[in-house]
């Protein structure tokens, strides 16, 4: 099956629809914008409106007229904004018509159409025209004489389209006489906005036929529900992103429910499902009921068909025997096998792939049991098989499916005729949950007596498409049986009276369904299987999560656990629940109380899928098991566990659960035994023991939670972004901004300290933020262990647990929660936390993503400690603390290792000469040793833990180099960030002379001095080049004055060109660093090594770092930043008219009118002049590849002139405005603001973030 062209198809199609429709509206007069009402020269038989064209449009006949009537109104009856009432209606309509084209398209292909002529397409590949539009009285279409005039006239005329549209809504309507529920009569304002052809290739009948392979429709084949799912599935894609992208803390409204959490499961998993609830039912009842040997043989024929069927796990004789007791008391001698009765629920049905493959399955028990294919379909569709949903579109597709299915298996299920010559056709037990909102409450006075009861029933059904089939009836099925009798009665009678004609007309519209769904609801059923919705408590509206607190207080943080609960109580004693869930109940804290009580129902298998079980979903995020419950609790009872997670495909999945790999068996009553009760089937004996004997984590050390400011925005910064003069980690810094553990990548020992928050005056402003009503709206909780030393960790990881040190001075947040314990005992908790024997009890208490205090408070601690692990301890610490502060984003950064391994020889003038190539090599060398070291003390305290644990036959010492958090070598990043480094000693933020951050903030003049002139021998020598300022010289320590070796920029702008034109030319002041650095002898060398490491185009190594200064610096620098560079670019356009640099912490009113002035117009004029001169090239050589190349140039400069020019104009606006920043406002602000003029206007004069 071709996915990707079923999705495309789907995705293309909903929008050429609504587009047609929309289209097609608005030329009855009715958009987003309004509803334009008839000119007052219209009649009863013609309708006039001025949609704004040249011409009024004339909408003629009572039938159209009355359709549009019936539009107008249905939008009205909206209650929504005209614009979202408009749009919920066009969507209707388009989704509709496309139901429809699928199911004749699926019905055409596999010859089900009673016609058997084909509507869509031709027999004959090669022919165009639909066969029922060539011969449309070879069809089984019933014609009225002037319906055959109109056919013959538009034969006759060529209007192939309009025939086409004529004869399909005539199809459709002859299709409501078998298949009612999806094609229902058009004679409504959806037909009049019908709007499709045949013959434009651009259409959608077009695509359908030709985009999608009829394989893919083929029942022979793929076809069926397959098809039919995802065509639902992909259809929804749009509408389900924008959902997931509505703005933060938006609540899903009930109308986005079905589009936010439809997903198609996969076609193993629902097999694995209904053979392991349905399946299991009749096996069961063959292996332990009183039946020979003839009978007991159908286990092995059910088991030979079933290929995802599971052997229940060997019992105890005493278990036996209580299946035995059970079985037997399930029927007579004689009778027809229990089983075969069976029914079976899925409560949230979507398109009905698990309803269809419960079909299959019925029919293979039917079978078994002697019944006709005819017999069977219509029992399993009179008596086995229930539905409900909340989407009226998947449920019109489930109906299809399970038609289709029908069909399938009974050529004549569409077409037998009962004794008065109507279809026979059985009604199906689905439906979609109505509402009653809409019931005028005087049709109920028809139920006379029974008025009390009615009244009950639409109580129960107000606002149910808000809570589906997680409603909690309170009507009887006393009463519900008591209604349908009278409704039947009701429903027969002939009343004279016209009112009460009316309201048993209405009653029949609204009321029937909702007898049905009530009398689905309120029974009990064998089997209920489903694939539930998956929406956490913050995505529920208001309605629902009250609604679901209130019922469901033990699964409310989640609607598949609410389904969970829901599912067994819909489910008969000693029955089966079966489901595909996020596996989130597992383990979480949250879901708890859910454990406990499913601890008393009997897990008869489950199918532990984990990440990427559905192809449709990557990532680590949505994590899934599947499994089958059985609703009784049996002591001792042995459950098979399939544990699937390492493979990372869907296929993968599969393959391993039928190779039966990395199968458990376990017993419930063991999970008790672990802190929260997890369902960790495949611990052993040993860890169990370990939780038996250790002291609770919790009872050892304090982990705790961090607080929670409710505003990162506001009171959160990296810490980069900020004036180091208001950090609280800087020597004589006002503190304002403390360092705050946020989390971040995994990373062990030490390390990610990278944000800081705004702790001033004891967190003043963060414990007091409260919204408009006063309510507190940040958590400032355990704030007695903020600053104190400890350990944090990253509470979210796809990887393992990543532990580190922490110094005193440190707001925890609550991403980095923290762990407070004793100061003799601190070594020795980091040290275990941070192995392998904890990773394997983290895999147990928190196998998501998720590690929560409470998980960590689980772990079980045996405390022997010794000097040696104290030792390694400290010794990885200070391991990881040099790593982490050999790079710029550490505030600790004290000189760049490639400068700091610079260690030259002398020439013959005495200067150092050094090459990058030896420095580099060094260290590459230290940062293998440094990962070699700490990967062996990993290893090292592995195997002691261990044999503390006693877990020698669970785990080995052994660590995977992705899992040691230092860094080795890579010489690209490296000497790009030695480029970096070297930008940061031009802007003056470090110097060569003084290690550390030397300027982040205040007055530059308190730390460099200036006057002194720039030297005078010059790499790039051109008469282009403009006079040089003076330049700062000198730097202020506590001693007194220092020569600089390599002068900050005087202006805080470095100009970056495709040449050099300006004297502080970017390149030009990096060759400059480098020879200072390196030594004048090797500059060149260090240059070619250099343009290698970095890759980038240019035919010398100088146009190879000016390329990369030009095309990808800005984006390495926003990259290690993480999207708030310090270094903000200047950026006129794609033909790199003009770039320049500036440093944030030196930006001031004057910045960008300082770099219009003697930057931005200084290279407008170089231009000219360059122009100018290969002008003259041009008239003057006589050499035509001189010739080719100066115009060549010359056209290169005229845009990039024109760019400079264009963007010449935003600049001024805002150098006039002479916008400021404040460095507390961090980079997100303030990068806004200084784009943003006096007038509001935001003009675009920075590189995009």
């Amino acid at each position: 099956m071709n996915k990707t062209a079923i999705k495309n198809f789907a995705i293309w199609a909903r929008n050429k629809l609504r587009a047609d429709i929309i289209l097609k509206a608005g030329l009855l007069g009715i958009t987003d914008k309004e509803i334009s009402n008839p000119l007052p020269q219209s009649t009863d038989d013609l309708q006039i409106f001025d949609i704004g064209t040249s011409q009024p449009v004339r909408l003629e006949g009572k039938t159209a007229i009355d359709q549009r009537k019936s539009l107008v109104a249905a939008i009205r009856a909206k209650k929504l904004k005209h614009a979202e009432a408009f749009d919920t209606v066009i969507e209707e309509v388009a989704y509709t018509w496309f139901n429809r084209l699928i199911a004749v398209r699926f019905m055409e292909v596999n010859d089900y159409l009673p016609s058997r002529v084909r509507v869509l397409s031709s027999e004959n590949p090669a022919k165009a025209e639909p066969d029922f539009v060539t011969n449309p009285f070879d069809t089984d279409l019933d014609f009225t004489e002037d319906e055959i005039n109109l056919i013959d006239n538009l034969k006759d005329n060529n209007k192939s389209d309009e025939l086409f549209q004529f004869l399909f809504i005539k199809q459709c309507n002859k299709l409501n006489e078998i298949l009612p529920e999806l094609f229902e009569k058009t004679n409504d304002y959806t037909e009049l906005l019908l709007n499709v052809s045949f013959t434009d290739k651009d259409g959608v009948v077009y695509h359908l036929v030709h985009d999608i392979s009829e394989d893919d429709f083929n029942i022979e084949k793929q076809g069926q529900v397959e098809i039919i799912g995802w065509l639902y599935q992909y259809y929804n894609t749009e509408p389900k992103d924008k959902v997931f992208g509505r703005p933060s803390g938006q609540k899903i409204r009930k109308e986005d429910v079905p589009a936010a959490t439809q997903l198609f499961t996969p076609d193993w998993i629902v097999r694995y499902m209904v053979e392991n609830s349905l399946g299991r039912i009749a096996i069961h009842n063959l292996k332990y009921g009183d039946w020979d040997e003839t009978e007991r043989a159908k286990i092995d024929t059910f088991k030979s068909k079933w290929k995802y069927y599971l052997e229940e796990a060997e019992q105890s004789r005493e278990i036996i025997d209580r299946f035995r007791m059970e079985e037997s008391h399930k029927y007579n001698k004689g009778d027809v096998p229990p089983y075969v009765n069976s029914t079976f629920l899925d409560p949230c049905m979507g398109s009905g792939h698990i309803l269809v493959y419960a079909f299959d399955v019925f029919m293979e028990i039917y079978r078994m049991q002697g019944y006709t294919d005819r017999e069977a379909v219509r029992s399993i569709l009179e008596n086995n098989l229930f539905g409900l949903e909340i989407d009226d579109r998947a449920t019109q597709l489930a109906y299809f499916s399970i038609m289709m299915k029908a069909r399938s298996y009974d050529r004549r299920f569409l077409t037998r005729k009962d004794e008065n010559g109507n279809p026979d056709i059985p009604k199906l037990n689905i439906c979609s949950i109505q509402e009653s909102n809409s019931i005028n409450p005087e049709y109920i006075e028809l139920f006379e007596e029974l008025q009390p009861i009615a009244e009950k029933l639409l109580d129960e059904f107000i606002d149910a498409k808000e809570y589906g089939s997680i409603l909690n009836l309170s009507i009887t099925k006393e009463e519900i049986l008591q209604l349908e009798e009278k409704y039947v009665e009701i429903d027969n009678t002939e009343y004279d009276n016209f009112f009460d004609s009316a309201k048993q007309s209405g009653l029949r519209t609204i009321f029937a369904p909702l007898l049905k769904q009530a009398k689905i609801m309120a029974e009990k059923y064998e089997v209920v299987c489903t694939n539930p919705p998956y929406m956490g408590g913050s995505g529920m509206d208001k309605d629902l999560s009250i609604y679901v607190k209130k019922n469901y207080p033990d699964s409310k943080s989640d609607l598949f656990a609410v389904f969970i609960e829901k599912c067994l109580q819909l489910t008969k004693q000693n029955c089966y629940t079966s489901m595909v869930t996020m596996q989130s109940w597992m383990f979480l804290s949250s879901f708890e109380k859910l454990r406990e009580k499913l601890l008393l129902t009997d897990t008869v298998n489950m199918a532990h899928l984990g990440a990427r079980a559905f192809d449709e979903i990557g990532g680590e995020v949505v994590q899934t098991t599947s499994f089958v419950l059985r609703k009784s609790h049996t002591e001792n009872y042995n459950g098979t566990y399939c544990r699937l997670i390492e493979p990372k495909t869907q296929k993968g999945k599969e393959d391993m659960f039928l190779s039966c790999e990395n199968r458990y068996i376990a017993q419930q009553e063991n999970f008790s035994k672990i802190p929260g009760s997890p369902i960790a089937y495949w611990v052993s004996d040993s860890v169990l023991k370990a939780f038996k004997i250790g002291i609770i984590f919790k009872d050892f050390a304090s982990p705790k939670q961090g607080i929670k400011t409710a505003n990162k925005d506001k009171f959160l910064r990296l810490w980069y972004e900020v004036s180091n003069k208001r950090m609280s980690v800087c020597e004589d810094g006002y503190e304002k901004w403390f360092p705050c553990n946020k989390g971040g990548n995994f990373r062990k020992w030490y390390g990610n300290n990278e944000y800081v928050v705004n702790w001033e005056n004891d967190g003043y402003e963060i414990c007091n933020y409260r919204d408009e009503n006063g309510k507190l709206k940040s958590r400032p909780q355990n704030l007695p262990y903020m600053l104190k030393e400890g350990l944090t960790y990253t509470n979210i990881s796809s990887s393992t647990f990543g532990v580190r040190y922490s110094p005193s001075g440190f707001i925890y947040d609550a991403a980095g929660s923290l762990i407070y314990v004793n100061q003799e005992k601190l070594f020795y908790t980091l040290g275990l936390l941070a192995t392998k024997v904890v990773l394997s009890f983290t895999s147990i208490l928190s196998p998501t993503m998720s590690f929560e205090v409470g998980q960590i408070a689980a772990i079980p601690v045996i405390y022997k400690p010794n000097e040696s692990i104290n030792y390694i301890v400290e010794n990885n610490i200070a391991l990881s603390k040099t790593d982490w502060d050999s790079f710029e984003t550490s505030w600790d950064f004290q000189l760049h290792p490639l400068v700091q391994n610079c260690h030259g020889v002398k020439n013959s003038d005495g200067a150092e000469q050094a090459y990058i190539e030896d420095a580099y090599n060094e260290w590459k060398s230290d940062c293998l040793d440094r990962f070699n070291r700490l990967k062996a003390n990993e290893e090292e305290l592995n195997r002691i833990f261990i044999d503390i644990y006693g877990l020698q036959d669970e785990l080995t010492p052994d660590v995977e180099d992705k899992d040691v958090t230092v860094r080795k070598a890579d010489l690209q990043r490296d000497i790009k960030s030695l480029i970096s480094y070297a930008v940061g000693c031009m802007f003056g933020r470090y110097s060569l002379d003084r290690n550390g951050i030397v300027f982040a903030g205040g007055n530059f003049n308190d730390v460099f001095i200036s006057g002194a002139l720039y030297p005078s021998d010059n790499l790039y020598p051109s008469d282009n080049m403009f006079p040089k300022e003076p330049e700062y010289s000198k730097l202020k320590t506590d001693d007194g004055e220092i020569d600089l070796s390599f002068y900050p920029d005087y202006d805080n702008c470095i100009p970056i060109t495709d040449t050099a034109y300006f004297e502080d030319d970017i390149v030009g002041r990096f060759c400059e660093f480098v020879k200072v650095v390196y030594g004048e002898d090797t500059l060149e060398a260090n240059l070619e090594f250099i343009a290698k490491a970095l890759g980038n185009k240019g035919n010398t190594s100088r146009d190879i770092i000016r390329n990369y200064f030009l095309n990808d610096f800005f984006k390495d620098h926003c990259k290690i930043y993480q999207k708030r560079p310090i270094y903000w670019l200047f950026d006129s356009g794609k033909q790199n008219g003009f770039k320049a640099l500036v440093y944030m912490h030196r930006w001031n009113a004057d910045t960008i009118g300082n770099m219009r002035v003697e930057y931005l117009h200084r290279i407008q004029r170089t231009y000219e002049k360059e122009i100018e001169r290969e002008q003259d090239t041009i008239d003057n050589t006589t050499n035509n590849r001189e010739k080719a190349a100066a115009a060549k140039r010359k056209e290169k400069l005229l845009k990039q002139l024109k760019e400079a020019k264009d963007y010449d104009a935003k600049v001024a606006h805002l150098a006039l405005s002479r916008p400021d920043i404040d460095l507390d406002d961090g980079v997100k602000v303030n990068y806004e603001k200084v784009q943003t003029a006096q007038d509001g206007k935001k003009l675009q004069i920075l590189a995009k973030i």
